[in-house]
């Protein structure tokens, strides 16, 4: 199977690594072009544009920042998906928003490519191993024939309905993630404040009822100050506004992620939008409110 991969971030470069690394026929495309030296290194075919990525792939997958990106790295000129040919799966795996997701899907339609959206859970360390989730929205018998693919960057694989399913599963899902880790913050700033020791209070935290995988994760990072990005604060931000959208036109509002979203954006207006999602605590332990 020829996989193009367009966006080499913290996710799509590991998931590129992983499909080199089990012989898939991989080419790759950065707007940085940098990014692209060391899967090159290991084997990796570089494009110059998104449509030389894509032309002549079975599948091309991308992993990009926002709905903007998206458009411009499918439809733009030189974009993905008119040098796609007609027995190729176009597959979209970035957090987006529902309206858009579907109106890329018709944008496939209409030059007869199929599509799936296919956002994936966990974060670098997930894509550098092959342990993803894969959250997948489209016609189960196209599921199958990428299924290959998808196993080799992921451990699981959800199909959960129709186009857009998966994009929809994928903004709730970090919709819960975005609040917990802002409140989590706010959790451990008090303890800190008030003069519990903050080891112990993170223990507590992390071993009863709130203790989730993401907040024992995020809390150790939290007490080691350890910010290296695994999940950039701007692009938290970026998903709890798309979930609120989201959830407002079926009638339900969020002011919990209103209220988390405010946390990721005064983080990065701190300068802090290259560090990790832990790193929102940093305002709240120097005196933020």
């Amino acid at each position: 199977m020829k996989v193009a991969v367009l966006g080499l971030g913290i996710m799509g470069s590991g998931m590129a690594r992983q499909l080199v690394e089990k012989r898939f026929d991989v080419t790759v495309w950065n707007r940085d072009v940098a990014k692209t030296a060391a899967l090159a290194t290991l084997g990796a075919r570089v494009a110059r544009t998104p449509a030389q990525a894509a032309a002549g792939a079975d599948m091309v997958i991308a992993m990009l920042a926002n709905d903007e990106a998206s458009r411009s790295v499918w439809l733009a000129d030189q974009g993905a998906l008119a040098a796609m040919g007609k027995d190729a799966v176009a597959i979209e795996s970035s957090t987006l928003t529902v309206d858009w997701i579907r109106e890329l899907a018709a944008a496939a339609k209409h030059r007869d490519i199929a599509f799936l959206d296919a956002p994936v859970t966990g974060s670098k360390a997930q894509a550098e191993t092959g342990a993803l989730s894969f959250l997948v929205g489209g016609p189960a018998d196209l599921l199958e024939r990428v299924r290959p693919a998808l196993a080799a960057m992921g451990k699981s694989i959800t199909h959960l309905g129709p186009t857009g399913s998966g994009a929809l599963m994928k903004l709730i899902n970090n919709f819960l993630c975005g609040v917990q880790v802002a409140s989590l913050a706010e959790a451990m700033a008090m303890a800190e404040r008030s003069g519990l020791d903050s080891h112990q209070a993170a223990a507590v935290l992390s071993g009863g009822s709130p203790g989730s995988p993401l907040v024992k994760m995020i809390a150790q990072r939290m007490l080691d100050r350890a910010y290296e990005p695994n999940f950039f604060i701007p692009l938290m931000a970026k998903d709890l506004s798309y979930a609120r959208q989201t959830f407002a036109r079926a009638g339900i509002e969020l002011p919990s992620a209103d209220a988390a979203r405010a946390r990721f954006i005064d983080a990065e207006r701190a300068g802090m939008g290259q560090k990790d999602i832990a790193a929102i605590v940093e305002l709240l332990r120097r005196g933020g409110q």
